[in-house]
């Protein structure tokens, strides 16, 4: 891309490179792929005459969807693939991210498993109404679809993604609270103390990609989760250390092994209980974490 910032294709670009990047990652759950779709739309852009563009941030969110779209049907097959259960790559996020309520919640770890659900189109469509409240002709441009259709596309979408979702919204600060009790369970290896703070229908979800040691399918259940993290974590080789942090606008934990990074904890909370925990192992989609500073999405 170019440096002179004083190019009105350029200025765009970086003006909403950040809604840009969001869009992608929501509708692929990979920072990595959504990278790349940003400079497949950047190549896409400097072929065109912005000063004929009416509206450069609709231009470029459509830009952006076509190329996300495509992305994501090919990585259906990937996923298809994959060893083990698949999490999205975990996104280091701004801490002032949790104060935007909508946006926090639509790239959390818990919704974007809901949007894994989805058809390609559904999810576009449901990202670009739900979290960034684009309008249906805008969409319909974007998907190659009539507004009509869209419509229906969204309420479907909404509807499911609405049967799926946390029962109601939680505060960072319950979340916090849940997550670092949590946090003190598994430092001090006190197995009532998990079940106090997990509910009773929790579920564990892992990711090694093969590459790591992970659970190759959920883990339901209280009873459950406790006996395999406090197995797991009674096995581990090297010190163990658990730090609060952000991610995917929510609090989250990083665990490192002798002072090296392990894996990234997201979880789910509901009534001050834990409901659900992401853990991601898979080295490669750790590697934003430890080398990117927290990205602001908008």
């Amino acid at each position: 891309m170019s440096d002179h910032t004083t190019d009105p294709a350029t200025e765009a670009f970086v003006a909403h490179r950040n809604l840009l990047f969001t869009v992608a990652y929501e509708m692929l759950g990979s920072a990595a792929d959504a990278e790349d779709v940003l400079q497949e739309t950047w190549l896409r852009w400097v072929e065109v005459d912005v000063g004929q563009v009416r509206d450069q941030r609709a231009y470029l969110v459509r830009i952006t969807t076509r190329q996300a779209l495509n992305r994501l049907r090919s990585m259906t097959r990937r996923k298809e693939a994959y060893v083990g259960s698949w999490l999205p790559e975990p996104l280091l996020t701004a801490p002032d991210v949790a104060d935007d309520v909508e946006l926090a919640e639509s790239v959390s770890m818990a919704l974007m498993l809901v949007l894994e659900t989805l058809s390609p189109t559904e999810r576009a469509v449901f990202v670009l109404r739900e979290a960034f409240d684009v309008s249906y002709d805008e969409i319909a441009a974007a998907v190659s679809k009539s507004p009509a259709a869209v419509r229906q596309i969204a309420h479907r979408a909404r509807r499911h993604v609405d049967a799926r979702r946390p029962r109601e919204a939680v505060s960072p600060s319950e979340t916090r609270a849940a997550l670092e009790a949590f946090q003190r369970a598994v430092d001090t290896g006190d197995p009532q103390g998990l079940l106090d703070v997990l509910a009773p229908d929790v579920v564990l979800v892992s990711d090694g990609g093969g590459v790591r040691q992970a659970a190759l399918r959920p883990i339901t259940g209280a009873d459950k989760v406790t006996r395999y993290l406090v197995g797991v974590t009674g096995k581990a080789e090297g010190a163990l250390t658990i730090e609060l942090t952000v991610v995917n606008g929510n609090p989250a934990l990083v665990v490192r092994q002798d002072g090296e990074l392990d894996g990234v904890m997201a979880v789910r909370v509901e009534e001050a209980r834990v409901t659900g925990l992401y853990y991601v192992r898979n080295p490669e989609k750790l590697t934003r974490v430890e080398s990117e500073t927290p990205l602001a999405l908008r």
